[in-house]
């Protein structure tokens, strides 16, 4: 039988702090959204004078991480070459700053952020997920 890791709170909040240290040394203010495994949310951070907005789409990125098993970087970058049925796929977010979380070599988890430019967003996902990679 095969035991597959679990992203716990703790995991998450890991995540997010790596996260929320890169959005910091860059004086960026951002929404970290973390999802399990199953795109429910495990843990939120909102920086402070953060457009609201974003509170919605970090947990949007995230969940389209772990549901389409990819970054949503893939999806920005299809649409951006006239892949346009990207568009219309449920729950795609064609915009950097989803990443899947893994432990293990398995996905466990997605990383949402939103706030700042979409490679930006990429920037701190990249952040956070590197904590559970190492």
């Amino acid at each position: 039988m095969t035991k597959k890791p679990v992203l716990t709170l703790e995991d998450a909040k890991r995540v997010a702090a790596a996260a929320q240290d890169e959005a910091a040394r860059n004086n960026w203010r951002v929404v970290i959204a973390v999802v399990d495994d199953g795109g429910h949310l495990l843990y939120l951070e909102r920086s402070h004078d953060t457009q609201f907005g974003s509170v919605e789409t970090a947990i949007a990125k995230a969940h389209a991480a772990i549901a389409f098993r990819r970054p949503t970087k893939t999806s920005e970058d299809a649409v951006l070459n006239g892949r346009l049925i990207h568009l219309s796929l449920p729950g795609v977010i064609p915009a950097e700053g989803g990443v899947p979380l893994y432990l293990d070599g398995m996905i466990t988890g997605g990383l949402g952020i939103s706030g700042v430019r979409s490679f930006e967003d990429g920037q701190i996902a990249a952040a956070g997920a590197a904590v559970l990679a190492g």
